[in-house]
């Protein structure tokens, strides 16, 4: 076994199946866990427990190496989640799953001796802004005003985690996540985020047809791509930055301007239909200074990691027709 050993909870998703492979390259010994395995590649974990982390016992059995020590760090990024549809849709499920698997996790991984707790919080505990806004720093996040209860499960969660770390002597590092995107995501379904949503409509339509994107089409994003998220988590769980960290690359774009880059992507004239639907903030933006003074920046515009995922989105696309 290596000398590090990494727990990776929410081993099945995107964010989590890239953070076992980043792990692996990094000479971890790492166990995953999920309640399925990652959907688009077999997974690199050493181990991998399907487990549902709703349920204490399922947490302590998890936070405990087969040896009987603890793991010298946990990711915890399991979580009930999705893109705003089901935010917006899914209130009851997000508060009560989540609720459950960060409580139990916190407290699993304290009282067992885990040395370093990395939990995944969002840049949805911020309030809504205005486009022109000056950006936000980490400590802005109070009074707290989030937009949605997914935001406000992250803020309660980051709280806990923080608690669990002051009694036992856990070291605990709490990453604000931006909108992440990247091959291997979710790309239909309800779950997935803008990127993919789009990417997949695209693909879907001949040229010069016309897709339909929620609200009017102005609501300002910023989207990082997986890779410099990775660098990102790995930095800030080896710093000694406490609090909250935003993690996320600082290019602002509207929806409609995030479609003009995937149809430019796909060589597509695409026209857009706005319809009713939920629209979420209109804009979140952000300071990264406290990342970038650990050495963290952004190397992947947002045209580039399009180009990356758009292509793979277009094969699931495709291949799904053939299936049908």
């Amino acid at each position: 076994m290596a000398e590090k050993r990494a727990l990776v909870c929410g081993a099945g998703g995107f964010i989590g199946s890239h953070l076992i492979k980043r792990l692996k390259k990094d000479g971890y010994w790492v166990r995953g866990v999920d309640q399925k395995y990652p959907e688009f590649s077999k997974t690199d974990a050493d181990e991998f427990l399907i487990f549902d982390l709703r349920e204490r016992t399922n947490c302590e059995k998890s936070v405990i190496t087969r040896e009987g020590d603890p793991f010298d760090e946990v990711y915890q990024l399991a979580a009930d989640m999705g893109g705003m549809g089901f935010i917006d849709s899914a209130e009851c499920e997000i508060m009560h799953n989540s609720c459950l698997i960060n409580i139990h996790m916190a407290h699993a991984s304290a009282s067992s001796g885990v040395k370093r707790y990395l939990f995944s919080s969002s840049a949805c505990i911020y309030r809504d802004m205005e486009p022109d806004e000056p950006e936000l720093s980490e400590e802005n996040a109070y009074p707290a005003l989030p937009d949605n209860e997914y935001g406000w499960e992250k803020l309660y969660a980051e709280r806990t985690a923080m608690a669990y770390g002051r009694r036992f002597g856990m070291i605990v590092r709490l990453a604000r996540f931006q909108n992440t995107f990247g091959p291997e995501g979710t790309w239909q379904g309800g779950r997935e985020k803008a990127p993919a949503a789009l990417s997949r409509k695209i693909a879907e339509i001949e040229d010069g047809e016309t897709i339909d994107i929620w609200g009017d089409g102005t609501a300002m994003r910023a989207y990082t791509y997986i890779d410099d998220l990775l660098d990102g988590i790995i930095l800030l769980m080896h710093s000694d930055l406490e609090n909250g960290v935003n993690i996320g690359r600082q290019e602002y774009v509207s929806v409609n301007e995030l479609v003009k880059v995937i149809a430019d992507v796909s060589g597509k004239t695409v026209h857009i239909k706005h319809i009713e639907g939920p629209v979420g903030v209109k804009a979140r933006n952000f300071r990264t200074d406290r990342i970038r003074a650990i050495g963290w920046e952004s190397k992947i515009s947002l045209r580039e990691g399009i180009s990356r995922t758009y292509p793979w989105v277009k094969a699931q696309v495709e291949a799904s027709k053939k299936h049908e």
